[in-house]
């Protein structure tokens, strides 16, 4: 296997793994059981500081 080779290779698994972890974390981020938490970290900056 030469370098061309290896390296088209290698290119092509990089996007199927981060196409992956793009849609793992779409997934995880618009899950209706977190929307709460997300909205309530949303919040922060808008709290008063005591």
């Amino acid at each position: 296997m030469d370098t061309d080779t290896l390296y088209r290779l290698l290119s092509s698994i990089w996007v199927v793994w981060l196409t992956a972890v793009f849609v793992g974390v779409v997934v995880w981020v618009m899950w209706p059981r977190r929307k709460a938490a997300f909205e309530e970290h949303g919040r922060i900056p808008f709290h008063d500081d005591p």
